[in-house]
């Protein structure tokens, strides 16, 4: 059984099925997964459970920029992902209706607390709106404000995948840029540092910098416990922490070792490896996630396009843990 109504899946001239996933990989605009493109507004957002969105913004980075071009990248690379799921099985289009939403517009490219501001309002529409939101960055900044919109009610756990724990504290002269997000989110009771797993981390460290996460009482999983522990313990960590909170998904590329993403702004060596990451991903299936996001993918430092390729298909991942979630909860 397929969800959207006639509007958003017929052709409006014609009256024919409007449907990209059927057509050939290399004509039309390129749209996430090749879903349509919706329109944000208020009467076609309420017909939506899940909304994948761009964001293009790098104002937060603290080395390499470029992740501003990743969502163009992800789309594109995206074309190559079909609508069922080989080793799960989970059919995210046919379990909700799934649209891609464009681009956040930014009002002030070089105002980067107008940006968060534009990202606030923006994301607040969809929560209000119910609608899910899969999110392609961007820098790693952009999960503060998405965090900021949908848990706004009540604070959220997290699962986050990255070789960095982003809660630093602010940063030549800004509180918001992608070593941050996390920080602020638990300072301001967006996200539950009891109740989120961080993993993958590692990389050399500021002397004498305290570990912020640690200190709220985040689990760290560091590399070299990951290795030691193996997949299974990983995903059965991810469990424990979370339980059945409404839970935030995050992924910066940069959790993988590098030979997977090369294109991103802070690589570091020795990370997971992709198949452990779907593994992982596919462990976390029935958590009751609300959202989530992948970030960091940087284009331009990888002509291989494999890094965009890695996004797109981590990209997949979330999106079927998110529609069988959020089916869960819309449809029972």
């Amino acid at each position: 059984m397929s969800f959207g109504d006639e509007s958003i899946r017929n052709n409006p001239v014609t009256g024919e099925e409007y449907n990209p996933q059927k057509s050939p990989r290399y004509s039309g605009v390129s749209t996430f997964m090749r879903a349509p493109l919706l329109e944000m507004t208020g009467e076609e957002l309420s017909s939506l459970d899940i909304g994948m969105v761009g964001v293009p913004f790098d104002g937060g980075v603290t080395f390499r920029p470029g992740a501003r071009l990743g969502p163009k990248a992800i789309r594109e690379a995206s074309r190559l992902m079909r609508t069922l799921h080989h080793a799960t099985q989970v059919a995210p289009f046919d379990l909700c209706r799934v649209r891609d939403l464009g681009d956040v517009n930014f009002q002030n490219h070089y105002d980067i607390n107008n940006c968060v501001e534009d990202m606030i309002a923006y994301y607040s529409k969809l929560h209000q709106a119910g609608v899910a939101p899969l999110s392609v960055g961007g820098d790693h900044s952009i999960s503060y404000p998405i965090l900021k919109a949908i848990a706004s009610d009540q604070p959220v756990a997290m699962i986050h995948f990255d070789a960095h724990t982003d809660t630093m504290g602010p940063l030549f002269g800004s509180k918001f840029h992608h070593g941050a997000p996390f920080y602020h989110a638990a300072k301001e009771g967006l996200i539950d540092p009891k109740h989120c797993i961080q993993i993958g981390i590692r990389g050399s460290e500021h002397h004498g910098t305290p570990n912020n996460s640690l200190e709220m009482g985040m689990r760290v999983i560091f590399i070299e416990e990951f290795v030691t522990m193996g997949v299974e313990a990983v995903i059965a960590e991810a469990r424990k922490i979370v339980g059945d909170m409404p839970t935030y998904i995050t992924f910066d590329v940069d959790g993988l070792d590098p030979i997977y993403a090369p294109g991103t702004g802070t690589p570091e060596s020795g990370g997971i490896h992709m198949r452990e990451a779907q593994q992982i991903l596919r462990g976390l299936r029935g958590i009751n996630f609300i959202g989530g996001d992948v970030v960091e993918v940087a284009p331009c430092y990888d002509p291989t396009e494999i890094t965009a390729q890695t996004g797109a298909t981590l990209m997949f991942e979330i999106l079927c843990l998110l529609s069988e979630a959020t089916a869960k909860r819309n449809h029972g």
